[in-house]
């Protein structure tokens, strides 16, 4: 069941668009910002309140990479592998990161700190390679940086 602010936010949104079915998403992410994930009862949640199908909303929440389908760590980083930051190194980025947090992309590590999450593009392609962590992106990365970047999300 939604939460009465769950609720009063999607209402919020509602106000701002023609029809209920235009709202999907950013329903979707007022769930995620306030559960961490969208649970397959939030999907249902959300599918009943816009009079959508459960299917109809699960096909938008899986195109869309940035809605979380499964638990996510505290703090979520999205590793750029576009051309740009492949390019800019980063392999080596990925490699490190992996080791250092002990994950495979994907994964979520033993203590639901982090996740690691590659993404086709973070719109920042002239400050390759980047990565974003929790909204905040970093820029220009060599795998030197990422201790000190990691230690500041706690």
């Amino acid at each position: 069941m939604l939460s009465a602010e769950e609720r009063r936010e999607i209402e919020i949104e509602l106000g701002r668009y023609p029809n209920k079915r235009a709202v999907a998403i950013d329903a979707l992410k007022i769930v995620q910002r306030s559960r961490g994930w969208v649970s397959e009862q939030g999907l249902a949640d959300v599918a009943e309140m816009l009079d959508m199908s459960i299917d109809e909303l699960e096909g938008l929440a899986t195109f869309f990479n940035l809605i979380f389908r499964q638990p996510v760590g505290r703090h979520v980083i999205l590793i750029c592998d576009s051309v740009s930051c492949w390019v800019m190194g980063f392999e080596e980025l990925r490699s490190r990161l992996s080791e250092r947090l002990g994950v495979a992309p994907g994964g979520t590590t033993a203590d639901g700190r982090f996740t690691l999450l590659p993404v086709v593009c973070l719109g920042a392609c002239d400050r390759a390679p980047v990565m974003m962590v929790d909204g905040d992106l970093h820029e220009r990365l060599d795998p030197s940086a990422l201790d000190r970047i990691l230690e500041a999300y706690p």
